[in-house]
């Protein structure tokens, strides 16, 4: 059955990026090495901590949810196949043709995040739907309720200012079930699983 699953990376101060996020600094300010887990996945005796948080979220997800700042600033980085390789719904207000590089779509949803998770949703597989970025659409999932589970890939570093994925006073009323965590040789992984009314 397909869930919704918020991946964030946040520093220790509680920032999933910094200020002045361009295509020319794609974390912003001071968040340049908020992702260094990602890449240092292991080596050949397999891959570590880091490397089965990456590898999990992309054997599990069936198509990713993300903002068109996040597109922006990401899509000269990812490559001719544009990195996913499955795909992936764009959260906007500026319509924009469907565009494919090799075995990844972006569909550009223009009706809201809800609209976007559903069409994700149907597209899946029986996956799960992966909201990867930035902050404000995983807000606005976690705030309409579409959201089943929260990982979030806590790395050591402080940035000071920026984007935070909680700075909303309605998501302090979340009820959150801890679920995994993991200790890579970078980031600190953390699993969650949103309680509802009816599970309690």
């Amino acid at each position: 059955m397909t869930q919704v699953v918020v991946n964030m990376t946040m520093s220790l101060d509680g920032f999933t990026a910094g200020r002045n996020v361009g295509v020319t600094s794609p974390l912003g300010e001071g968040a340049e090495n908020l992702h260094d887990w990602i890449t240092n996945t292991g080596g050949s005796d397999g891959p570590n901590a880091d490397g089965q948080a990456v590898q999990e979220m992309f054997t599990t997800t069936g198509a990713f949810v993300m903002g068109r700042r996040t597109f922006d600033v990401g899509i000269d980085l990812w490559g001719n196949d544009g990195a996913f390789g499955m795909p992936c719904f764009v959260v906007t207000q500026r319509a924009k043709e469907t565009l494919t590089k090799g075995p990844t779509t972006f569909t550009f949803v223009t009706d809201g995040v809800d609209q976007a998770v559903k069409e994700a949703t149907t597209v899946a597989a029986g996956k799960n739907v992966c909201v990867m970025g930035g902050a404000d659409i995983a807000q606005q999932c976690l705030r309409a309720g579409l959201v089943d589970q929260l990982r979030i890939h806590l790395a050591p570093i402080l940035i000071g200012a920026g984007s935070r994925l909680f700075d909303h006073p309605e998501l302090t009323r979340l009820d959150l079930e801890r679920t995994g965590v993991a200790n890579g040789p970078i980031a600190t992984h953390l699993a969650f699983r949103l309680v509802r009314p009816k599970d309690r």
